[in-house]
């Protein structure tokens, strides 16, 4: 099979594991009574971030190849999520916040570091093939979002959207991704018997010295900072979409009724924009593809602010289209830059640490942040028998979007680009 079309399969089912549920979540967990832990569920898919990334970069770097790290880190996560919706099944109405989050949890803290495993997978086949990373990858990464949106209508149409069995969705994929992973082209490690190595490249911490040169720090300290945006639309838009159903006027609006089939249009973008990179970086440079990015998030939370599923629609999907560039011109964009200016040899601890910096620490931080905001202004309540978020959420859109802006301009100051990049 051609190595492309055997990487455009792994970035399918790589995301399509993470579409079952992203954007569905919280309109399970509000009506299930754990509406209030919302953000915590997001969040602590950046908690295990902390340890998990540089934990399984390490060991990729050093001693296993990253196909069989991919396979062994797919398996268990898939494991753990079939757990998490066995267990929400059988308890019912009675399902408790604990054992869920713990199983979930776990599943979670293997899943995150495919995030970086599979771009080295995807980087190591196509150098070995000799192709162009910059202009080979963009169009196969492209197909991971499509698994995304594939996914997402599956939940939708099925019915799963507010049930449980969007975790055995995932939980499936990510059980055939464990398997497929075995058949793809194997990564060098880069430890070799009877070579002295120091503490340091052991651990696989050389990445960090990263940190020592100005411009890679002040990029890696804004993709924390910007990373504080990417989880709050996926954990809160399909409630928000969802509350305009204890409004007579809006209950029956396609938005309303298939929330997950709306926000999909953001990935739907995002299969365009993701094709413009390659254009975009080798014209205008990493700072302005990034601005591009910080700017539209402001966009993106403004025009939530502003619309409404009935006349007010065209915002939600002008909000949705614009997500593509502040997704895609960060996350890819991000990615192919690290990978540009680091080293072989700690290529995957340094894919590691940006995934480390933006869905660790920034969607860490970011979404427990906007639970709180979340909290602040809004509050579930029961209407016509179901369970919506509600309050005033123009409130709580405006101010991240007024946090977005805050950090673009911060950065078109800060950061600084080599000459001739």
């Amino acid at each position: 099979m051609n190595i492309k079309l055997r990487l455009i399969v792994m970035n399918f089912l790589q995301f399509a594991i993470w579409g079952a549920y992203l954007t569905s979540m919280g309109r399970y967990l509000g009506p299930a009574g754990m509406g209030a832990h919302i953000g915590l569920f997001y969040s602590v898919q950046g908690i295990v971030s902390l340890f998990m990334h540089a934990l399984m970069g390490i060991v990729d770097d050093r001693w296993v190849s990253a196909q069989k790290m991919l396979a062994l880190c797919h398996g268990l996560a898939g494991m753990g999520m079939l757990a998490a919706c066995y267990y929400a099944q059988t308890a019912g109405d009675a399902v408790q916040f604990a054992p869920l989050f713990a199983l979930y949890t776990l599943s979670v803290a293997f899943f995150m570091p495919t995030l970086a495993l599979s771009n080295s997978v995807a980087y190591n086949a196509l150098e070995r093939s000799g192709l162009d990373t910059v202009r080979a990858f963009p169009p196969i990464r492209v197909f991971g979002t499509v698994g995304f949106i594939c996914s997402m209508w599956l939940v939708d149409l099925a019915g799963f959207q507010a049930s449980p069995m969007q975790f055995a969705v995932s939980g499936a994929l990510g059980l055939l991704l464990a398997l497929y992973a075995l058949s793809l082209p194997p990564c060098a490690v880069s430890v070799r018997t009877g070579v002295h190595q120091s503490w340091i490249d052991t651990l696989g911490l050389r990445a960090f010295v990263l940190f020592k040169d100005r411009r890679m720090a002040v990029f890696f300290v804004f993709s924390m900072l910007l990373g504080m945006s990417l989880q709050i639309t996926n954990g809160f838009a399909n409630p928000f979409i969802s509350s305009f159903a204890a409004e007579p006027a809006y209950a029956d609006t396609f938005g309303v009724q298939h929330a997950n089939i709306l926000i999909s249009l953001s990935q739907i973008s995002e299969t365009l924009c993701i094709l413009l990179i390659p254009f975009f970086l080798r014209r205008f440079g990493i700072k302005r593809v990034m601005l591009v990015a910080m700017l539209a998030w402001v966009l993106r939370f403004g025009l939530f602010g502003m619309g409404n599923p009935g006349p007010g629609v065209w915002c939600f999907v002008l909000s949705m289209v614009v997500y593509g560039l502040a997704f895609d011109f960060f996350n890819i964009s991000g990615s192919l830059f690290v990978d540009k200016e680091t080293d072989p040899s700690i290529r995957s601890s340094a894919q590691g640490l940006f995934v480390l910096m933006t869905n660790g620490f920034g969607a860490t931080i970011g979404t427990l942040v906007a639970q709180q905001v979340v909290n602040r202004f809004c509050q579930w309540q029961s209407v016509g028998g179901q369970d919506l978020l509600l309050g005033n959420w123009g409130a709580v859109w405006y101010i991240f979007a007024a946090y977005a802006l805050v950090v673009a301009i911060a950065f078109a100051l800060m950061f600084k680009e080599r000459r001739g990049a």
